[in-house]
């Protein structure tokens, strides 16, 4: 398929919220009413203080999905190390999956990791998310089990990481 990663634009932001909530609480990763969906729904943080890539059909311009990618020690990065770049929020609307939007964003995040000089890559998922995981491992991400956590208490959290 062919399809355009690129840097978000204030633009895209609703759509970017929209997407990621569908793809967390649509998909029924995350509730509705919990904190984490009001910061699904608001891409501003994102784009502010992270790298927010997104995934655009080029026929018609449409947003795909999207990913937040942040380096570890910045204000999105909740495990990766000082040398470790980290996935967060990655989503593709229901309407595009299938298509490769969700590879096309995870492939940018090793490249941009790897253009900053980074030594690996580290994030962390939700066991229900058992599609992303399969792609993960396809790209030669490998599961971290002593990095596991919990968000808050009953929340837990998988790390995958990989090495360059």
């Amino acid at each position: 398929m062919d399809l355009v990663i690129r840097r978000a634009v204030p633009a895209d932001l609703e759509a970017v919220g929209r997407i990621t909530h569908e793809a967390f609480v649509g998909d029924g990763h995350s509730p509705a009413d919990g904190p984490y969906a009001a910061k699904l729904l608001d891409a501003g943080p994102r784009f502010e203080q992270a790298e927010l890539l997104v995934a655009v059909d080029p026929g018609d311009e449409r947003l795909l999905g999207c990913v937040t990618f942040a380096p570890g020690g910045t204000e999105f990065a909740d495990i990766a190390g000082p040398h470790e770049g980290e996935i967060r929020m990655l989503a593709v609307g229901g309407a595009a999956r299938g298509r490769g939007a969700g590879e096309a964003l995870v492939r940018a995040t090793i490249a941009r990791s790897r253009e900053l000089g980074l030594t690996g890559m580290a994030f962390s998922t939700r066991p229900s998310m058992t599609s992303a995981h399969r792609l993960y491992e396809r790209l030669g991400f490998r599961r971290s089990p002593e990095r596991d956590w919990e968000v808050r208490p009953g929340v837990e959290l998988m790390v995958y990481t990989m090495t360059f």
